[in-house]
């Protein structure tokens, strides 16, 4: 069982009308905007930064943004937010030989080097401590203009406050969620651990 139990989807009506977001990316409210809503500013905050942190204003798909994601959850073990991301990923249309190939992303033929730089970016601003070096920056330069930096920088970072908002409360994870995960990350080891509802 999560660290705090998920209220219903109708307990904060305005959190409800933001929350139909999740309907697209995720086919679901994910549990941890109904937990969050326990102080309905956090939720309605949260849904407002997720839906700015996602618009497309640039050249960064938003497949990769959800590969971004993925790679910044990972570097953490947050498997509840690989989960969501690798779902959101297959969603807005990554293609299967990405899905299949994620853990490979560096080498991997389906990766463009543009890809490689997001992604290697990814990594480098999500592990600690912090790697984002000249060499990042150099490779990102080839591939990104300075907004298109900033949106995915926006994405690791959104996804920093949700490593640790669902690694901490033990978020259960969504049935959806769960055979998104076993098919695209199963056969590397994926579990849902702690997200499994039992625990604590």
């Amino acid at each position: 069982m999560a660290l705090v139990t998920p209220l219903s989807a109708d307990h904060d009506l305005e959190t409800k009308k933001l929350a139909e977001f999740f309907n697209e990316t995720l086919g679901f409210c994910p549990n941890s905007v109904l937990t969050m809503q326990r102080r309905p500013a956090i939720s309605k905050a949260f849904i407002n930064l997720n839906k700015a942190v996602m618009a497309n204003e640039g050249r960064v798909t938003s497949a990769l943004k959800r590969m971004i994601a993925w790679v910044s959850s990972n570097s953490t073990g947050c498997r509840y937010c690989q989960a969501h991301a690798i779902r959101a990923a297959e969603r807005y249309g990554a293609e299967q030989e990405q899905l299949d190939n994620i853990w490979e992303y560096r080498t991997h033929a389906a990766f463009s080097d543009a890809e490689r730089a997001a992604l290697d970016f990814s990594l480098a601003a999500s592990i600690l401590p912090n790697a984002v070096n000249a060499d990042i920056k150099k490779r990102l330069y080839d591939h990104w203009d300075e907004g298109e930096i900033v949106e995915m920088l926006g994405v690791i970072s959104l996804f920093g406050y949700l490593n640790r908002w669902n690694d901490s409360m033990g978020t259960t994870m969504e049935e959806s969620a769960i055979e998104s995960g076993d098919q695209y990350l199963g056969k590397h080891g994926f579990e849902v651990g702690k997200h499994d509802g039992l625990q604590y």
